[in-house]
């Protein structure tokens, strides 16, 4: 996590269209995936995630938008967000390719 990283309440464990489980609890985490590793399938919630997103990173948006507009951007591309259990503290989404719970 970095220093103006701000975490989720709640995790987002997310299913890739590879079928692996990825969990996301921070908005930079996020927001890391949405531009640097989203599949090819971009829309208008994909966009809405990425401007969501750097808001909440600059403290202009709440987190929990950032979230729910993640949320719909990984719905919009076929992969399903469900709520996952919290990490425990000092641990990483990072730590490995793809963490499942």
């Amino acid at each position: 996590m970095t220093i103006r990283d701000i975490p989720w309440t709640h995790p987002l464990k997310v299913t890739l269209c590879s079928g692996l489980e990825r969990t996301f609890s921070t908005v930079y985490e996020a927001l890391d995936f949405l531009e640097n590793e989203w599949p090819l399938k971009r829309g208008e919630r994909y966009d809405r995630a990425v401007v969501c997103c750097q808001r909440a990173l600059k403290r202009m948006t709440p987190p929990a938008v950032a979230r729910e507009a993640f949320v719909a951007a990984c719905l919009e591309a076929g992969m399903p967000a469900v709520m996952a259990a919290p990490l425990p503290y000092g641990k990483s989404s990072h730590s490995g390719a793809a963490a499942a719970l």
